[in-house]
């Protein structure tokens, strides 16, 4: 199992690039909340910091790996998601709008993964019903962010479980 942690501000108003490091403590790479202009910086504070929602991962030599983006078209809500390096796309929406904490149901042409949404204990990626990867957020001064990816889970890549979790488990709709 490979294991992944980094400390995030307790605000999701502020945007820092923030480094994640394997489980001996190195640094793999970086993400950053982006916004491709001040207006929608602005516009964003009024709506909660909910609207514009984009996260982009790096590598440490500040190469794009992967990045995931709130979409709203028509009154519904989905997330983009975008493998830099394969160029492959994923498409992120929420199966059960009725309920209190929805599923959320990621898509390619060759997969249906759902993630399981928990608020205070592990949000869970699975695959054919079998966990396949797990994130937590603990609060504390700054939140301290676990990640683990299980040895059987077809997508070994961890910016596609940071950017994917930052938008839909830490910041959400």
């Amino acid at each position: 199992m490979q294991r992944y942690t980094y400390l995030h501000p307790n605000s999701i108003e502020t945007t820092p690039k923030i480094t994640v490091a394997d489980e001996s403590g190195q640094a793999i790479f970086t993400f950053q909340r982006h916004y491709s202009n001040s207006l929608k910086r602005i516009l964003d504070k009024v709506m909660d910091y909910r609207y514009f929602l984009r996260y982009d991962v790096f590598d440490m030599q500040d190469e794009p790996l992967f990045t995931c983006k709130k979409v709203t078209r028509k009154g519904k809500v989905f997330y983009e998601a975008k493998d830099l390096k394969q160029q492959k796309k994923y498409m992120l929406a929420y199966d059960g709008w009725k309920e209190l904490i929805p599923d959320l149901v990621i898509t390619d042409s060759q997969m249906k993964m759902m993630i399981h949404k928990e608020m205070e204990d592990w949000s869970r990626f699975a695959l054919d019903d079998v966990d396949i990867a797990r994130w937590k957020a603990t609060e504390g001064d700054e939140f301290l962010i676990e990640l683990e990816i299980e040895e059987n889970s077809p997508i070994q890549n961890p910016a596609f479980f940071i950017a994917i979790s930052q938008c839909v488990l830490f910041v959400g709709a």
